[in-house]
């Protein structure tokens, strides 16, 4: 038979022929191929854009952070991954990226941030190329030039910040192309000229801040199409005509700042239709009356600032109890009429009231909410009696400018000396008492100027609505106003720094500052024409480019109620340079023997540079000089002359004082050298290195308190801890122990020579003592930021306990007990163990929020140690926390409060060591270990139980006010790492802190 080869199939017909399922799988094979191809491919970052974000930090000086590899594939790590941008200063400069493009396969950049890095130059021109960006975050950098047209080219923006930078020229109208834009933010730069009409197409526009820059003109009406909007901040502009009447039809408004402008009144009414506001502050109306009934339906408010607003109304016109959730409200500088109504001060929430400068009358309302501790009322023509509340503590309540009439039955009820700062100034009226007065604002201690003034120290704590008057009285200040949105306000500034073109740097180490209005006055001044100087330095603004030289401080400056200085800028009064020393001299008269300097802020001025708050005059020193020859003179000029006669009876007495002092000079001899003979003797116990006279220590110590704390001589006995230098350079603090103790100095000098032996780099280093006179001194080492105790629950003076059996050494012992643990009080074993015990004492002290010392020997006190275990035991945990602690994460602090135990178990080797502490607090490690009630715990209780009340049963697992390690205000580490040299404790240590500590 003849064979044929066999025939090729083609590949057509094979798949013609071939089973439906051969058919699928190879079609599932051929897609998992292709799917295989495409997840080896790395999604690429748009060249264009890549090439724009490297030249960008390039021109800007700027390198990547090492989490984003920019010099590659900038699309790469950080810029894709979970790392957060906002927040993050690790991450910044930085990029975000879609990389959803093309199948995932190409990234496109859609954030950029450049976020205080002090970036300077013009906006780089490859940042138009960034087309698909919907973020920009250029805030607190130094840009300069103008916001360039291009910038409309980015169509894709949603969020634009270019806030805190220089800035300048009017905005680009190609800014109105941004149609998607939800937030802009142009604040605190240098633009000007008019609003673009364009702004009105942003109609998805929810914020807009242009705070705090040169704008002029009306807003455009083309505003009125932003109906999103939620947010308007336009203050300290120079915005003119009437605040638009279409402001009412922008119903989603939730905040309204329209402050330091040259608006003109009345106030819309329209206004009243924006009921969703939760913030509305409106200020420095150049013209115009208001009233007061716009406000009416605003019920959502929390803060409501009409200030300066011209408003010619009776306070009654508006319902205020309807305002529940108010916190504060400030109508001061306004035509307000009427009694105050009770109702203002029973609004639950409310904070802070400033009603001041007014045509308020009557008497203050009978009650007042609790929460209701700020409240300035200066300035109006109150009278009458003063209500129960206004002698509660912490309260700031200001009446200066009223009509209250003075006498012995109210007089003590408010700080001293308000009678003198009532209308028609009664004090020394008709009978002057001094020619001048010079006040170092803010200072602490009395200076001697080159002008041959002595400028008196100013550190009363001044703070929303207070006032004081000097003791003499010759001069006295009023403070009013809240820093808006600080973190914590500051009313003086300090400076370390030395000032240019003034001989008297020492004045400009301290302002004083305000946020609404200050005010000094001089009281009982001969009358005539006088010459003011007041002297300002600006301290907060470096001359450098960066961010925090774009703050500016704006305000009045008025003298004997006349404007002498408007929109006064000290840093442009300075030649545009800070720490330079810039004077003001008027010539103004005294008639009523009374002089007022008033500092106003209105409206103008940066906020929130270099921090939050940090805006008001500022004044650093004051001085008033007669221009004639005056008839009385000031208090330190009567005290001379007094002196004079003072000399002459001295003088007198001189010759019977000197055979008196002969015979003081003979007995002081003998007792010297017997105090010689036994100092020789101690020398030989302690050794002279760790002894020192009574003269190292006095003069050193007393000079530095008297000056650094302006602490009187006569005081300087009651202060445990004094701070001093000795002659070799060393800081040191003495501490002067009790004159009770009957130990004798042998003794005390072994006790001490076994105390400087203990080292330890976290325990302050004792140097010496002094064992001269009557009095032992104590000399440590001295740490400037002072203990975590003082911290937390001290800031005066540490007074030292005194021992229940009256012995000072007892008392010192006592101070190192609360925070020992077991080991080295009984075998005087100190290892870092012992650390991790104190630390566990001190979480406990924070989680409870009261000092493991309780200033109670009563035996059914109950001490934290116990407390904790007692609610621990039974499931109760939580209930050691602070009550003040409304809110607070239970799982964190119940983390805290387990970590506490364990780093307080009896034995050291049941303590974690630190670093197994911080991975237990931050959760990376676990816990399973069981916890065992101490023995010192149950001991103790079995002693108390047994009514031993002694003193070193009291104390257990307490401290005194301070412990060792900073009792007298700061220690430095001791010499040498790791563990301490062993020192067995002597007999008195064991006596004291061995049962059971």
């Amino acid at each position: 038979m003849e064979m044929k080869p066999p025939r090729l199939m083609s590949f057509s017909s094979f798949l013609h022929g071939a089973p439906a399922a051969l058919l699928f799988l190879l079609l599932l094979l051929c897609c998992s191929w292709r799917a295989a191809a495409q997840a080896q491919q790395v999604p690429q970052t748009d060249p264009i854009e890549a090439a724009a974000v490297n030249a960008i930090l390039s021109k800007l000086g700027l390198s990547a952070p090492a989490s984003w590899n920019i010099s590659g594939n900038p699309c790469s790590g950080a810029a894709t991954d979970d790392t957060p941008l906002d927040d993050n200063p690790a991450f910044n400069p930085a990029i975000k990226c879609d990389c959803s493009d093309r199948n995932n396969t190409l990234c496109h950049v859609i954030r950029l941030k450049i976020n205080m890095l002090d970036a300077v130059g013009p906006i780089p021109e490859e940042l138009r190329n960034l087309t698909h960006l919907k973020k920009l975050d250029f805030r607190k950098n130094y840009f300069t030039g103008p916001l360039p047209a291009f910038i409309g080219e980015l169509t894709a923006l949603e969020f634009m910040t270019v806030g805190i930078n220089a800035l300048s020229g009017p905005l680009p109208k190609e800014l109105g192309n941004l149609k998607n834009l939800k937030s802009l933010a142009l604040g605190s730069n240098n633009f000007n000229g008019t609003l673009p009409v364009e702004l009105g197409n942003l109609t998805k526009l929810q914020q807009i801040y242009i705070d705090s820059n040169d704008f002029s003109g009306p807003l455009p009406s083309t505003l009125s199409q932003l109906k999103n909007l939620s947010v308007l901040w336009a203050s300290d502009n120079n915005f003119s005509g009437q605040i638009p009447d279409y402001l009412g039809s922008l119903t989603n408004l939730t905040q309204v700042r329209l402050q330091g402008n040259s608006f003109q009144g009345p106030i819309p009414r329209s206004i009243s239709n924006l009921v969703k506001l939760t913030s509305l502050r409106i200020g420095d109306i150049v013209n115009g009356s208001s009233t007061l009934a716009f406000i009416g339906n605003m019920t959502s408010l929390g803060d409501l600032v009409l200030r300066n607003c011209k408003i010619s109304d009776t306070i009654a016109s508006v319902d205020f109890s309807q305002f529940g959730i108010l916190n504060l409200l400030d109508l001061s500088f306004n035509n307000i009429s009427g009694q105050i109504p009770q109702s203002i001060l029973n609004l639950p929430l409310l904070t802070y009231l400033f009603l001041g400068n007014n045509s308020f009358s009557g008497s203050l309302p009978a009650a007042k909410s609790p929460l209701l501790a700020n409240l300035d009322f200066s300035y109006n023509h109150l009278s009458g009696s003063f209500p129960s509340w206004a002698t509660q503590k912490k309260l700031q309540l200001n009446l200066v400018a009223n009509d209250f009439v003075m006498d012995s039955s109210n007089d003590s009820v408010l700080p001293w000396g308000l009678k003198c700062l009532q209308r028609n100034t009664p004090c020394f009226l008709g009978s002057p008492q001094s020619a001048s007065f010079a006040v170092d604002c803010g200072g602490s201690r009395t200076i001697s100027g080159s002008d041959n003034s002595m400028y008196q120290a100013d550190n009363s704590s001044l703070g929303s609505a207070s006032y004081y008057v000097a003791g003499a009285p010759t001069w006295g200040a009023s403070s009013v106003g809240r820093f808006m949105d600080p973190p914590n306000g500051s009313y003086i500034i300090y400076s370390s720094r030395q000032f240019q073109n003034t001989l008297d740097s020492a004045l400009f180490q301290t302002a004083r500052m305000s946020p609404s209005s200050l005010r000094y006055y001089g009281i009982g001044l001969e009358n005539g024409n006088y010459t003011i100087t007041l002297q300002f330095a600006e301290v907060d603004f470096p001359d450098i480019q960066s961010w925090r030289s774009r703050g500016r401080r704006i305000f009045d400056i008025y003298v004997q109620g006349e404007r002498m200085e408007q929109n006064f800028d000290i840093r442009k009064a300075a030649g545009g340079k800070s720490f330079t020393v810039v004077k003001k001299q008027y010539v103004v008269p005294v008639t009523k023997n009374f002089l007022e300097i008033h500092l106003f802020w209105a409206g103008k001025g940066t906020c929130c540079i270099p921090t939050q708050g940090y805006y008001g005059p500022a004044i650093s020193a004051l001085s008033a000089t007669p221009n004639f020859t005056p008839t009385v003179h000031s208090s330190a000029e009567n005290k001379s002359s007094k002196r004079t006669s003072v000399i002459v009876g001295v003088a007198v007495s001189i010759s019977v004082f000197a055979l008196i002092a002969l015979a003081v000079i003979y007995v002081w001899s003998q007792k010297r050298r017997k105090l010689l003979l036994e100092l020789e003797e101690l020398y030989s116990i302690v050794g002279r290195p760790n002894v020192f006279s009574y003269s190292e220590l006095r003069s050193p110590c007393k000079l530095n308190l008297a000056l650094s704390y302006g602490i009187p001589a006569w005081l300087i006995r009651s202060v445990t801890f004094l701070q001093g230098k000795l002659s070799d350079g060393r800081v040191v603090a003495v501490k002067q122990l009790s004159q009770s103790s009957n130990q004798g100095n042998k003794q005390f000098a072994a006790e001490i020579e076994t105390i400087s032996q203990v080292q330890h780099r976290n325990l302050v280093r004792l140097y010496g003592c002094c064992l001269e006179r009557n009095t032992p001194l104590l000399v440590y080492e001295y740490l400037e930021n002072g203990s975590l105790d003082h911290a937390l629950f001290a800031f005066g003076y540490v007074v030292l306990l005194s021992g229940a059996d009256g012995d000072w050494f007892s008392s010192l012992t006592v101070l190192f007990s609360g925070y020992l643990a077991p080991e080295y009080a009984m075998r005087g074993h100190m290892t870092e163990k012992v650390d991790v015990f104190a630390f566990g004492v001190v979480a406990l002290e924070i989680v409870a929020g009261e000092s493991n010392y309780q200033n109670s020997f009563e035996e059914n006190t109950t001490y934290i140690f116990e407390r904790v275990w007692e609610l621990f035991e039974n499931n109760r945990p939580l209930d050691f926390v602070d009550r003040k602690l409304t809110e607070f994460n239970g799982d964190e602090v119940l983390r805290v409060i387990r970590v506490a135990l364990h780093c307080t178990q009896s034995s050291p080797h049941r303590r974690p060591c630190m670093s197994k502490v911080v991975s237990m607090l931050a959760g990376d490690a676990d816990m399973t270990e069981e916890l065992t009630k101490p023995s010192y715990i149950t001991e103790w209780q079995v002693k108390v139980g047994s009514g031993s009340g002694s003193f070193a049963s009291t104390q257990v697992g307490s401290s005194s006010t301070q412990p060792s390690s900073g009792v007298h205000g700061g220690v430095q580490d001791s010499p040498g790492p790791g563990e301490v040299t062993p020192v067995a404790p002597s007999p008195m240590f064991t006596s004291i802190i061995g049962e059971g500590r």
